[in-house]
């Protein structure tokens, strides 16, 4: 169960729209979204409808305008949430398409991927348990792609335009 409220006007302010469950069109409920309170469950937010565009990590807290959760604007139309998974977690990453080259395996989260393993282009990648979010930079920076479990032969396939990753985190 989840519980997510986005709010038109920072500081929790302006017209509302409570959500307990994955929305893909949230166009009709509100303009633009400039604060939301997580009240349960860790949601991924998209910027447009069908889980398109950038996407945003967010847990249980408040965040009292779109920079609270790094988004680019204020622009959020569609919502999933994520299933609570209390692991195993493991992934592997390859430094070139469909699997092949260099190849590491991850369990734990990374910080600043090239810092421990002086490697920050992932080309494919293959999650084999668990829920992780990429993000294009170092310490939880920049934008962010939400990985559940599959393969994911090139970059493109989770949503990147480049196959730079700076540091994950599992969900």
């Amino acid at each position: 169960m989840g519980k997510i409220t986005f709010y038109e006007d920072q500081n929790f302010q302006g017209h509302s729209y409570e959500c307990d469950s994955d929305c893909n069109d949230m166009t009709s409920y509100f303009i633009r979204c400039n604060s939301i309170r997580v009240e349960s469950g860790n949601w991924i937010l998209y910027e447009h409808p069908n889980y398109k565009g950038h996407q945003y990590y967010l847990k249980r807290g408040e965040y009292p305008d779109f920079k609270q959760w790094k988004a680019f604007s204020d622009s959020v139309r569609s919502c999933h949430l994520t299933p609570q998974y209390r692991g195993p977690f493991k992934m592997r990453i390859y430094e070139r398409e469909d699997f092949k080259g260099h190849m590491m395996e991850f369990t734990e989260d990374c910080s600043h991927v090239f810092e421990q393993f002086h490697y920050n282009n992932m080309n494919s990648c293959n999650v084999l348990d668990g829920h992780w979010i990429f993000y294009e930079e170092p310490n939880y920076q920049g934008r962010q792609f939400y990985l559940k479990p599959g393969e994911y032969r090139g970059y493109a396939d989770w949503g990147a335009s480049n196959s730079r990753i700076g540091s994950f985190i599992r969900v």
